[in-house]
């Protein structure tokens, strides 16, 4: 299941009593093999960020339609997969908008989507300009944790047989893409992962990804006894983001800051087709209704380069990049101030202090 991957109730006891263990306290073993404690305390968060994701529970759009004379192929509402499925929805997008175009084409929005949907159409050959109402590190996706995985995308219950395929597509092409993009330049790298086995992210990793496995209780300090590993890449998001601008301008790529208040100031544009990669603006700007904000709330802890794995459960989940250990999380529907809440933040961080004081071993 594919939902609310990031919806921990951190109101809730659960939350607050911390993560399971045996007898009401963890096993030890001799020969438990350690990894590094995160250092998980209010002292050590260098800044805290807040962003509202765009989640549709019937699924991301990419869907091609008339604007007046022009051509309008939409790309947007990815939820907490934005990264994740940047390049493969894109993909889709394009196959959509390009076929039998010829001419310049415009790309409403800057984020990871904007970005990916434009490269693609300069790496077909078209001249692309991208009108946008605000730059990185000023986007959305800029508060992004990075992980690659395809978590709260949609509700299951709710998605098509068809939009099952056109996920299945975007994400296959967005896994291989990504790991051609894999070093210091992009800030896309790959790491070890742990998961708490009975929870909400338990439920997609029996297939994906594809390398994964169950872990003994002795081979891992975590004071939980079910716990499952797999490999994924993640993105140092404002690195990332950076360096697909800088790629967009050198292919010779034009930026117009605009905002666009209505359909018809888009149809106004000189380009005859145009990707609108609009994220949660869609919302307003083609009345869709059923796009709502999820907020997720993030602490960034000062970096530790020792720790090089990332953890995920009932606690929330941990994420370590080069420019800090990111911390979450809150998947909260309809909030729309994209502020940090200082109680969320706390219970974040407190949650996670937990965890990591209660290993059964540590490096």
């Amino acid at each position: 299941m594919l939902l609310d991957r990031r919806a921990f109730s951190f109101g809730s006891a659960a939350l607050l009593t911390g993560c399971a263990t045996v007898g009401g306290r963890p096993r030890t073993f001799a020969d438990c093999t350690p990894l590094p404690k995160v250092l998980a305390d209010e002292s050590r968060v260098i800044r805290t960020v807040a962003g509202l994701r765009p989640y549709r529970r019937s699924g991301f759009v990419v869907r091609r339609e008339a604007l007046g004379d022009k051509a309008l192929v939409h790309n947007y509402g990815h939820g907490g997969g934005g990264i994740t499925l940047s390049w493969g929805s894109s993909k889709l997008a394009i196959e959509l908008g390009l076929q039998g175009h010829s001419g310049p084409v415009a790309v409403i929005g800057s984020g990871v989507m904007g970005l990916s949907t434009a490269r693609l159409v300069q790496e077909a050959g078209f001249p692309v300009t991208i009108y946008t109402a605000a730059l990185p590190p000023d986007t959305t996706s800029n508060i992004a944790g990075g992980q690659f995985h395809p978590f709260s995308v949609f509700r299951d219950s709710e998605v098509t047989a068809e939009f099952r395929a056109q996920f299945a597509r975007a994400l296959d092409y967005s896994w291989r893409r990504f790991q051609i993009m894999v070093g210091e330049d992009y800030g896309v790298r790959w790491l070890p992962t742990y998961v708490e086995s009975d929870s909400p992210e338990e439920k997609v990793i029996a297939t994906f990804p594809p390398v994964n496995r169950m872990l003994r209780p002795a081979e891992h300090p975590f004071p939980i006894d079910s716990m499952r590993r797999y490999d994924t890449m993640y993105v140092e998001t404002g690195r990332y983001l950076r360096e697909m601008l800088r790629d967009f301008e050198i292919a010779g790529g034009k930026i117009e800051i605009r905002r666009f208040a209505s359909p018809a100031d888009i149809a106004a544009l000189p380009e005859p087709l145009v990707f609108n990669c609009t994220g949660l603006g869609s919302r307003n700007l083609f009345n869709d209704l059923g796009l709502h904000p999820a907020r997720g709330q993030l602490a960034i802890l000062e970096p530790q380069p020792e720790v090089r794995y990332a953890a995920l459960g009932d606690f929330g989940y941990m994420f370590p990049r080069p420019d800090g250990i990111i911390l979450g999380g809150t998947f909260e529907i309809d909030e729309w101030d994209a502020t940090p809440q200082p109680a969320a933040i706390a219970r974040i961080v407190a949650s996670h202090k937990r965890f990591f004081d209660s290993f059964r071993c540590a490096a």
